[in-house]
């Protein structure tokens, strides 16, 4: 583990110290835990996009189909 100082401004220094406190937790374990949270979503997110990304595209309509008028798309009848 690294130790690191952190420069915060007053209003989120404060509500870092009542999060913390909240679960009983020190500000650095806190904080360390949230960022390392941060991190596993973005790269969760990552991948998700990635596996995704990695499918064929679909044709959504078949060639030389019309697209759908405007009217048509914000007919609401169908959702009720």
């Amino acid at each position: 583990m690294k130790n690191i100082t952190v420069t915060l401004d007053d209003a989120t220094a404060s509500w870092v110290r009542i999060k913390a406190a909240e679960q009983n937790k020190s500000m650095s374990r806190f904080l360390g835990e949230l960022l390392q949270q941060h991190m596993n979503d973005r790269v969760a997110y990552q991948r998700a996009m990635e596996r995704w990304l990695s499918k064929p595209p679909y044709m959504l309509r078949e060639p030389g189909e019309p697209l759908p008028t405007r009217d048509e798309i914000h007919d609401r009848t169908r959702t009720r």
